[in-house]
């Protein structure tokens, strides 16, 4: 998918998230809905290394509270400094979106996606912090 489609200058980081999405729909064609998490874990990471986007796999993001910390929660991607969440669920919901602009909050990073390969469409949210 031509990134460029996905590119919005509204949004900070849009031309990355734009690559980002081109590379999730590449992902989301050539397999469909219907697999677990893990599986879409695996193919985008194949298709980031595909098109050159620089990426990491569970990645911890440190929680504080009163400058202590007090957890680490384990995002799935983080893609040329964005924060990438994906699920694999029939569509969103309301925790999906809480989970995600949490994990963005707690991180130093400006902006999330979250992207549902589940549904018969490729969903795609976008999140500033």
């Amino acid at each position: 998918m031509e990134p460029e489609k996905f590119v919005d200058e509204r949004y900070p980081l849009s031309e990355v998230t734009g690559r980002i999405i081109g590379a999730a729909h590449n992902v989301h064609n050539g397999l469909g809905p219907g697999f677990q998490e893990v599986i879409y874990q695996r193919a985008l990471a194949l298709e980031c290394d595909q098109q050159g986007l620089d990426f990491e796999r569970e990645v911890e993001i440190p929680v504080y509270y009163r400058d202590a910390l007090v957890g680490k929660k384990r995002v799935d991607f983080i893609i040329e400094g964005v924060m990438v969440e994906i699920k694999a669920k029939s569509a969103f919901d309301d925790a999906d979106f809480i989970q995600t602009l949490s994990y963005l909050k707690a991180s130093e990073y400006k902006i999330g996606l979250l992207l549902n390969f589940g549904a018969k469409k490729l969903e795609i949210k976008r999140f500033a912090n």
